[in-house]
């Protein structure tokens, strides 16, 4: 990928501001660069429908900011508490940027620092992504073994307060300052959930926040392999790579995006390239950013049948990935609708220190067949709501075969115990059985890889 002018790229609102305290088989059954071309083509047109506005001409923009001016004299002379020259342009600044779309944003000093630490994927707060949905502060994913997630935070939970806070107008800079805090100290707070008659309260303890964004499993009685990828940092597509051929030969994998607010694109980028060969992954489209991303000449596990599994708290540069597996036929995608973040933004430095900064919304970002997920999300192949597997009743009676007195031996079935034996591995480092009949989603992705292998042989 070229190198951008600016100092970060990222795509989403794990790493900018959240950070808090699928067909199987690699052929295409159409042609998906003409889809492409017609999708993009069909965009412009109705981009383009409407006039372009007018430049302002250099006495309009000099009138424009001489008002900007008048405003900020009046204020720095009439507001009722001090307030000085500079203070009033600060927050001017950061009026414009969070006025421009939910995830523009002005970082002064210690919002920039926030941002650079939390690359570095340890920090101290309870471990949520937030955003901004129809005016809603909304949990957008906990993520894995932090406060938050053990608190009991789902996806799409409302906050409806913060402490004793609401957070109606509340600026997501803002929320995120009142959830960080030291070690060991509380934030309470108040969520609506969609399933539930009134709002619940969580009190959350702030720890250490380390984020394992990469887990490779085997699962337990078969040959699949189980990637886990909780957020793409700069490490992702190395130790998706290393796990996975760690296990050796494989007959399917089970991607879980689920909960995966994003991170940096370049490894969203490359995770899809380990699954598709020479591909166009997402297209960039703005005022300055019109660009192909694609993925890598060699894809190392291009023919190994794949299904993905996503949910509400899928974002950005998740959907990247799934949406560019489903268009490409390349995977099943399994679960529930995704986020719908579409947007892309890029971090421009402020000032010569570097100290300050710029986050951006610089472009939208369109699937390989053109569609936009911007509000909408992606669409599973096959959708499974969350839950545990349904067992039947615990006191139901059941009468089998091998229950008759005078039932035929299975001269096999000694022979077949060794076996069993022979295969069993080191539980610790597998998906067992007791954890798939907890997860509905994860083992529906197994038994679309069993029945893949059925129709295949």
């Amino acid at each position: 990928m070229k190198r951008k002018k600016i100092n970060i790229y990222l795509l989403s609102g794990i790493l900018s501001s959240a950070l808090l305290v699928g067909g199987f088989g690699i052929s295409q059954s159409y042609d998906i660069s003409q889809s492409l071309n017609n999708a993009i083509a069909t965009q412009d047109k109705h981009d383009n429908s409407s006039k372009p506005k007018r430049k302002l001409s250099r006495a309009e923009r000099d009138k424009a900011f001489q008002r900007f001016l008048h405003a900020v004299n009046i204020v720095e002379n009439s507001y009722v508490n001090d307030i000085d020259a500079n203070e009033i342009i600060n927050k001017a600044i950061s009026g414009l940027l969070s006025n421009l779309d939910a995830h523009s944003a002005y970082l002064q000093k210690k919002d920039y620092e926030d941002l650079r630490t939390k690359t570095s994927g340890s920090f101290s707060g309870i471990g949520i992504t937030v955003g901004m949905k129809d005016g809603a502060l909304t949990v957008i994913a906990p993520l894995d073994d932090t406060p938050a997630k053990k608190a009991g935070l789902k996806s799409g939970d409302i906050i409806l307060k913060i402490d004793d806070k609401p957070t109606l107008d509340m600026k997501i800079d803002q929320a995120v300052s009142l959830m960080k805090g030291k070690r060991g100290t509380k934030v309470t707070l108040t969520i609506i959930r969609s399933d539930e008659s009134k709002p619940l309260v969580f009190e959350i303890k702030r720890d250490e926040v380390k984020i394992r964004s990469t887990l490779v499993s085997h699962i337990e009685e078969t040959n699949y392999a189980y990637l886990r990828v909780a957020s793409f940092d700069q490490n992702v597509t190395q130790e998706a790579r290393k796990g996975l051929k760690q296990l050796g030969k494989i007959d399917g994998i089970v991607l879980d995006l689920r909960s995966n607010p994003g991170g940096l694109l370049d490894q969203a980028i490359n995770l899809a390239g380990l699954f598709l060969e020479n591909k166009m992954i997402v297209r960039e489209k703005g005022k300055t950013e019109n660009t192909e991303l694609r993925s890598n000449i060699n894809a190392d596990f291009k023919d190994i049948p794949l299904v993905v599994l996503v949910n509400g708290g899928s974002a950005s540069a998740s959907e990247i990935v799934a949406g560019a597996l489903q268009d490409y036929k390349r995977a099943i995608v399994v679960g529930e609708t995704t986020f719908g973040k579409g947007s892309v933004q890029k971090i421009f430095q402020f000032d010569n220190k570097g100290e300050e900064a710029l986050k951006l919304t610089v472009a939208k970002y369109y699937l390989p067949t053109g569609r936009s997920i911007q509000a909408v999300g992606i669409t599973p192949d096959i959708v499974v709501a969350e839950g545990e597997v349904p067992l039947g009743s615990q006191n139901q009676l059941e009468f089998k075969e091998a229950d008759l007195k005078r039932h035929l031996k299975n001269e096999f079935l000694n022979e077949t115990k060794e076996i069993n034996k022979e295969v069993k591995k080191d539980s610790e480092k597998n998906i067992t059985q007791s954890m798939i009949v907890k997860d509905i989603q994860l083992k529906s992705a197994i038994d679309i890889l069993k029945a893949w292998a059925i129709i295949h042989k």
